[in-house]
């Protein structure tokens, strides 16, 4: 789970905070007073923390700022690893709260709970289809318990893709049933966006490298098939199975449309407006068809409509955003006027610090590079320096960004500063410089 959206209370004190769940729920200002205290909690580690969440958790009260409040303790309690939470939480396995049941097996799963009880009554509730049962599933086969394993098989015939995924993927870990990983690589292209993604969980839960190649082609955000491959790719190698990584890498950080296998089609032309409209799309392989076809209309029939949407919504919308930034550095023709506006479009994107903007940031390196190879000289130390670019993907995609002028000052830069830069705390950006310096000799 993503730690990105911790601290967005930075002037809560913990003091604060645990006064916040100390007021009685007819004197809250909001009903989610007691959540976003909650949440912030995550951020002041320790016994006394804990104390106040278990008092939470074991609150049953049906107050709607307790039952949110409740939810949000057992996800806490388990990522600050508090075991003496464990009775607690599996007691919450029973609650009418269906929501609060699914935090509770997630939780249980987080802090390795091996009680059997627990084990037998999340078994018991696969039988319901009003719980998450996917949850379920991914929680008692992380724990490794064997005796759900009738039950879910029965559920890897589930109409619901990610409620079968979830167990062909339990079948793979807990009984080495290879057999049903040919089904599940078709789910990595199924039309529905969050069935896709669930299904790169799945491949990622039970290990199957053998499917990777088909994840990287899956039309999802870019953050998602990263992740798929940090989890899958095997530690300290540079090729394996025949795949290199520096190329998936690479391959990943351009995340050109040609390598994706979109799922949607144009049986027809279709106007700028509507593809432009298309990039705001919830359903990314949606988008990235709209940023293929767009690709290849004239620079100065899109900078207007560009404009008008950057300005008006795009620049704010992190999906568009994203895609906007691909854009504009697939398009290399912009006249003077539109290419000035986009180079500080871009040179904003990468300094951009909100965290639902992050994949923008690399992208926009790579389009600046193309644009304006000049500037991004001038800020290719900046953008390759550990304390202003924390991201490891933005240096990343600064050294992809070099190409292969090795004339360059950037490219003797690299050189020069071999020892220092190959000390970076990425282990990929290190594989990248690497890979530069031998590729020279």
């Amino acid at each position: 789970m993503s730690n990105s959206f911790d601290n967005i209370h930075p002037g809560l004190t913990h003091e604060a905070a645990l006064k916040i769940l100390l007021i009685p729920v007819d004197q809250l200002e909001s009903m989610s007073d007691y959540y976003m205290a909650t949440s912030h909690l995550i951020n002041f580690p320790g016994s006394i923390t804990e104390k106040a969440l278990l008092q939470l958790v074991e609150n049953k009260s049906k107050e709607l700022a307790i039952v949110i409040a409740r939810r949000k303790a057992v996800e806490v309690l388990a990522r600050l690893d508090c075991q003496d939470a464990i009775k607690s939480i599996g007691d919450c396995l029973n609650d009418t709260d269906h929501y609060l049941v699914e935090n509770a097996a997630w939780a249980l799963r987080r802090l390795n709970s091996q009680d059997s009880q627990h084990h037998q009554i999340m078994i018991g509730l696969l039988d319901d289809p009003s719980q998450n049962q996917r949850i379920l599933i991914q929680s008692l086969a992380a724990l490794g318990v064997k005796e759900a394993l009738s039950k879910i098989k029965v559920l890897a015939e589930d109409s619901d893709p990610g409620v079968r995924g979830a167990a062909l993927s339990a079948l793979v870990r807990l009984d080495n049933q290879r057999e049903c990983l040919q089904r599940l690589e078709p789910q990595l292209t199924l039309p529905n966006q969050m069935n896709r993604q669930s299904a790169i969980q799945d491949v990622i839960d039970c290990k199957a490298f053998s499917l990777l190649p088909a994840v990287l082609h899956s039309p999802v955000s870019p953050a998602f098939r990263m992740r798929a491959l940090e989890a899958l790719w095997p530690q300290g190698v540079a090729q394996y199975q025949g795949f290199d990584l520096i190329r998936l890498l690479d391959d990943l950080l351009l995340d050109h449309p040609n390598n994706l296998e979109l799922i949607h089609q144009y049986e027809d032309a279709r106007p700028a407006e509507f593809l432009v409209q298309e990039l705001f799309s919830t359903d990314f392989s949606r988008c990235y068809l709209a940023l293929k076809t767009l690709s290849d209309k004239p620079s100065e029939e899109l900078w207007p409509l560009l404009e008008k949407r950057w300005y008006g919504d795009a620049y704010n919308d992190y999906g568009a955003h994203y895609f906007f930034v691909c854009l504009f550095g697939l398009i290399l023709d912009w006249r003077k006027n539109a290419k000035n506006k986009i180079e500080t479009i871009l040179l904003n994107a990468i300094d951009n610090q909100r965290p639902q903007f992050l994949k923008s940031r690399p992208a926009a390196i790579l389009a600046l590079s193309k644009l304006n190879p000049e500037k991004f000289r001038i800020e290719f130390r900046k953008l390759i320096s550990l304390e202003h670019m924390p991201f490891w993907q933005c240096r990343y995609a600064a050294l992809l960004s070099l190409g292969n002028d090795r004339s360059c000052a950037e490219w003797q830069y690299v050189f020069e500063h071999l020892h220092s830069l190959s000390q970076d705390t990425s282990s990929y950006v290190c594989l990248k410089i690497n890979h530069l310096i031998a590729s020279d000799g």
